[in-house]
């Protein structure tokens, strides 16, 4: 195994662990916190991928612009972080099972699409071809994208005022 490929290992284990930290933490600001942990071990993948444009775009759009997002949301709506906030169903068990079955099916699928591949230290397209292809047919979904998250900040901060005043 080369180093490459002993860092792109220790990278997904990172980013295995830290999503699972992500998605089982009970205080909302911590899930938030190791989604950031999550998405810079991405990004590092994508170093190693040679692909150094996604790299920053994931750590300037998802870790700089969404998370923040998200941490100014959570603290802007007041809402309860403590370890009872989350409410306790009884369809735990049911979505445990269907995350695994969800988990295995991608492996299997990732396995199978890219069964012998290695990593070579080619580029796999310049800045400028990735760019001609972003604003020419993926700019309205980045627009689209950007009302959304812009229309749940505005709320937020609407659903905390309004709870003040009463």
């Amino acid at each position: 195994m080369t180093l490459p490929e002993v860092v792109f290992l220790l990278l997904s284990a990172v980013v295995i662990a830290s999503a699972v930290l992500a998605v089982g933490s009970r205080q909302l600001v911590h899930a938030a916190l190791w989604l950031v942990v999550t998405l810079g071990a991405v990004a590092g993948c994508f170093v190693l991928l040679t692909a150094e444009l996604l790299a920053w775009v994931q750590v300037l759009v998802y870790v700089g612009a969404v998370v923040v997002l998200v941490v100014f949301a959570l603290m802007l709506t007041r809402s309860p972080t403590g370890s009872r906030s989350a409410e306790v169903t009884a369809n735990r068990p049911v979505a445990a099972v269907l995350g695994v079955a969800a988990a295995v099916g991608l492996g299997a699928a990732l396995v199978a699409g890219f069964r012998g591949e290695r990593i070579t230290g080619e580029l796999p397209g310049t800045a400028e071809s990735i760019g001609d292809a972003l604003f020419r047919h993926w700019v309205l979904g980045f627009e689209v994208l950007s009302v959304v998250l812009l229309a749940a900040l505005i709320a937020a901060i609407v659903l905390s005022r309004s709870g003040s005043e009463h």
